[in-house]
């Protein structure tokens, strides 16, 4: 694979995905295909028991690609990132996700889809659209119901960035560690005490059960939320205006239309 590198550890039951662009492991087109192509692999091996995600490097993600968020590209790039997500929906295996530096945009709504999350103090965790002039269809699903509308509210719409200590505080993520080799053990830790002594099948179970209401919301709200994304939102100068600022380089000027 050109953008993901993926490695099976503990004798194959677990399932490790690295975000590796060379660069800031932009979630484009290309890497949201690979790991989609990926996680449809696993549709049938009986034997995985969970699925890490990390960055490449010293970030886990910059976010998805804004040069793909332009009203031409915006549908296509909305359908095949919203697909990675109805296919882990669909695989129902848990997951975890380690992170370390950005983690923006769809570089945080990934790990935001995942059962545990874990980071070092280095992770500055934040959904910045809405200052590119749109919204995160995602995270508008996953946040409410993680962390409730008050601090839901607060990152959709201010577009604040935040630390890991303030994430964990919010109920965002499970666990802060002082860098990242202490994560890495950490994690190794957790997952033997807590992963490999289950039974694969049952753990699928328990994350469908679960997940119940998380999946169904995302199953019925995303939909909607492209819709109003591409046909309504991309109508507008402002959102056109944020995004092609941005690829410019230059301050956007909004009309408020």
């Amino acid at each position: 694979m050109e953008k993901i590198r993926v490695d099976y550890l503990y004798e194959d039951t677990v399932a490790r995905v690295v975000l590796d662009d060379g660069k800031a492991n932009i979630l484009d087109c290309i890497m949201m295909g690979e790991i989609t192509v990926f996680l449809d692999s696993l549709k049938d091996n009986k034997d995985i028991k969970l699925i890490t995600f990390e960055g490449a490097g010293n970030n886990f993600s910059y976010g998805a690609s804004v040069a793909e968020h332009t009203k031409e590209k915006a549908a296509e790039m909305l359908e095949g990132f919203h697909q990675m997500f109805f296919t882990l929906i669909e695989l129902h295996i848990p997951t975890l996700a380690k992170l370390s530096g950005q983690c923006l945009g769809g570089g945080f709504e990934l790990p935001l889809a995942c059962n545990f999350i874990f980071a070092d103090k280095s992770a500055k965790i934040g959904q910045p659209e809405i200052i590119l002039g749109v919204f995160a269809p995602p995270a508008s699903v996953m946040l409410p119901l993680k962390v409730g509308n008050v601090r839901a509210d607060e990152l959709l719409i201010t577009g604040k960035i935040i630390s890991a200590d303030e994430a964990k505080s919010m109920g965002l993520i499970n666990e802060v560690f002082e860098d990242k080799a202490t994560m890495d053990a950490a994690t190794d830790e957790w997952i033997q005490k807590n992963i490999l002594m289950k039974s694969a099948s049952s753990l699928r179970y328990a994350t469908k059960a679960a997940r119940a209401s998380f999946d169904y919301f995302m199953l019925k709200h995303l939909p909607y939320f492209a819709d109003m994304y591409v046909n309504e939102m991309m109508e507008t100068h402002d959102a056109n205006e944020g995004i092609n600022a941005f690829l410019e380089k230059r301050k956007p000027v909004w009309k408020n239309q």
